[in-house]
């Protein structure tokens, strides 16, 4: 996945960058609004993570306004403003969920799962691969019963073939979903990420498509 992170604060930003990082996740950390339009003209993302209060605007103007472009990319209000009337105005814009501030990180990447399941067509957590048991909400899979170890960038693929089967994804779909734009990429990282959960999950778990791309194998 890749996110759109709109945030001021450089601390909370560095947090919040981090925690999605160490997911497995690529994230995109902007300051200003304008900067975020320039980003999302740019790339595409699947979820925005959205302070209100910035310094060249209001969040929720930004909110509207990608909305009424017919924009429907999920957005998470990371806002300050606690009162019920600003939650009531964040969600009527638009956002999918909203996010006080002190928050704890580990509820934030709770809320970040729960909008890409809704998103995804599939709020249940649980799914059955043939023999793979994955629990998307606690990050966990098990092969025939046996629990299996993945590091944060092959959950991270593995999730992206998981929630749109049957797809084709091109090595640089693939990508661009899991690295942000500063980060360095060598050229056969996803092929050495690929083969890493075929070792793992079985070799039939993603298929090739010689030239083209990789999708999720059949159960």
């Amino acid at each position: 996945m890749r996110i759109l992170l709109i945030e001021d604060d450089t601390v909370l930003g560095a947090a919040v960058r981090d925690q999605i990082a160490a997911g497995g996740q690529s994230v995109d950390w902007v300051t200003r609004l304008d900067t975020a339009r320039d980003a999302m003209a740019g790339a595409g993302y699947e979820l925005v993570l959205l302070d209100l209060m910035l310094p060249d605007g209001r969040g929720i103007t930004f909110l509207r306004s990608l909305r009424t472009s017919g924009d429907v990319t999920p957005v998470i209000i990371l806002t300050a403003l606690d009162q019920i009337s600003d939650r009531i105005e964040g969600l009527n814009a638009g956002a999918d969920d909203y996010l006080v501030k002190p928050f704890d990180l580990a509820e934030l990447s709770a809320r970040i799962g729960s909008v890409a399941r809704r998103y995804s067509g599939n709020p249940n957590p649980i799914i059955v691969h043939g023999a793979l048991t994955v629990d998307l909400a606690s990050r966990s899979i098990r092969r025939d019963g046996r629990p299996v170890q993945l590091t944060a960038r092959e959950w991270a693929l593995f999730e992206a073939f998981l929630t749109r089967p049957g797809q084709l994804l091109s090595k640089a779909q693939l990508e661009e979903k899991l690295y942000a734009f500063d980060t360095e990429v060598e050229s056969n990282t996803i092929e050495v990420h690929v083969s890493r959960l075929r070792k793992k999950l079985g070799a039939e778990v993603i298929e090739t498509e010689r030239g083209l791309g990789y999708r999720l194998g059949a159960p």
